[in-house]
């Protein structure tokens, strides 16, 4: 359900080969440039979720981006949500831990 202005929020996980391939960051300065509010973390079941905050233009630029990752991944499942507006904290997009 969109919020005001449009403004929606995602979640997803991507799994497969995600972790030490840099994923995080990869999609941290990809969010960034985009004007992503939000988060990127490792999971301990070796995934990594992505939770953003954006327009849903803006939103579709991202989803590719997890679903592609960076030239290390393997990204073999990518499962997404709708989540609710408050779960952003951040004011930019950051690595949680």
């Amino acid at each position: 359900m969109p919020g005001p202005e449009g403004i929606r929020a995602l979640r997803w996980v991507a799994e497969g080969s995600v972790q030490g391939v840099g994923f995080r960051w990869y999609v941290l300065n990809r969010a960034r440039d985009l004007g992503v509010r939000g988060w990127v973390r490792n999971r301990e079941d070796g995934a990594v979720e992505v939770v953003g905050l954006a327009t849903a233009a803006t939103l579709e630029e991202l989803d590719a981006i997890v679903r592609a990752g960076p030239p290390l991944a393997r990204v073999t499942r990518v499962t997404t949500q709708e989540v609710p507006h408050e779960i952003v904290d951040a004011k930019s997009f950051v690595v949680k831990h």
